[in-house]
């Protein structure tokens, strides 16, 4: 399958060499062209590392034009942040053609805001988007193209947009994925996120050792049990919001990535001792720079917060989480974050967002 893999991070490069390996044509867009000069230099060879060892894998096209990754593939990987969404979105929208289909691993709805996009940009393709729970991969860097992945992921709640292209866009996501479930609509898969449930209590609450020690790993010392009951409440919010909208279960708790029996997670079995024991995540972390605060709080938590309010459900622990992130950073992030109001569709009663969802921009 001729495959696009968007972004320059973790995720991005993960994919690009996961993908090729299985055997597919992966064309390899980062928008940084010293880093695309370089990987060419080195014959489009990426260095992974996983539980199988280390080896060399080439990609078939790595390329700073980004018509050249996206015309004619069957399948869009975007693992990009939440924030760099619609500028991706425009820059392609030029280059899309029918039946291709966009995943966002994770999406922080960034189904309809990129669909939103693509049409105000004057494209009129009619391109499905997904998104699910998760990155398909605990991964990092560990060199411009060395990339290493801990634990791939064994079940992707995934939402489609619109919901009547489901049926085909989840039939080619997983000729990639096969993990991916059918969650239902996008809304549903945006709900799925597990960044703004998991992160925003590690950063907030480990910000003094983050402000204070050049490296820091808030999955190990920064996991105590009061950070994870304040995580599950913030978890039982996210999953009241999912019911008061109708979703059904599974609703993926995240208590189950912690837990030793029980239904599995997205990482499955021992995910977060994996993660702890790879020691990648000891990292410096710029408190009010960093992915974790920018996307999955001012993005995915200013967006569960939107949409609590919009159901009428109270999210107390998420909203005072935002409200602390904000503070942290000097910012207001309910009015500046990814919300229904910044997207237009806080006027929508629920027969018309279940209109919206259904039929697509």
């Amino acid at each position: 399958m001729e495959i696009a893999v968007l972004g320059g991070g973790n995720g991005s490069h993960a994919a690009a060499a996961d993908l090729s390996e299985q055997g597919h044509r992966v064309r390899f867009w980062r928008r940084d062209r010293a880093g695309v000069e370089d990987l060419n230099a080195a014959g489009n060879r990426l260095t992974l590392k996983d539980f199988k060892g280390t080896r060399e894998i080439a990609t078939a096209v790595v390329t700073a034009d980004i018509g050249e990754a996206v015309s004619g593939a069957d399948l869009i990987v975007c693992p990009a942040p939440a924030f760099a969404q619609t500028d991706i979105a425009r820059a392609m929208a030029p280059h899309l053609s029918d039946g291709q289909v966009v995943f966002l691993p994770p999406g922080t709805f960034g189904c309809y805001l990129m669909a939103k996009a693509i049409r105000d940009a004057g494209s009129a393709a009619k391109v499905a988007f997904a998104e699910t729970g998760t990155l398909p991969y605990l991964t990092r860097k560990h060199g411009p193209r060395d990339i290493a992945i801990t634990v791939r992921a064994t079940r992707l709640p995934t939402g489609v947009f619109p919901l009547e292209d489901k049926d085909r866009a989840l039939a080619l996501i997983r000729e990639a994925y096969p993990s991916v479930e059918d969650c239902g609509d996008g809304l549903s898969g945006a709900l799925m996120n597990a960044g703004p449930v998991i992160h925003p209590p590690l950063i907030v609450m480990n910000a003094g050792p983050l402000e204070h020690f050049d490296h820091w790993d808030i999955h190990n010392e920064g996991t105590q049990p009061a950070v994870r009951r304040v995580t599950n409440r913030l978890d039982a919010e996210r999953v009241a919001v999912r019911e008061a909208l109708g979703y059904e279960a599974p609703h993926f708790p995240l208590a189950d990535h912690y837990a030793t029996d029980g239904d599995e997670w997205m990482y499955g079995r021992k995910g977060h001792e994996q993660l702890v024991d790879s020691g990648d995540w000891r990292e410096h972390i710029v408190l009010t720079e960093h992915r974790y605060m920018r996307e999955d709080v001012q993005q995915g938590l200013a967006f569960l917060v939107s949409v609590a309010d919009w159901a009428g459900v109270p999210a107390p622990t998420a909203t005072g989480l935002l409200a602390i992130g904000s503070a942290i950073c000097d910012d207001d992030f309910r009015a500046n974050g990814r919300t229904l109001e910044g997207l237009g569709l806080a006027g929508l009663d629920r027969a018309g967002m279940t209109r919206l969802l259904r039929e697509g921009v």
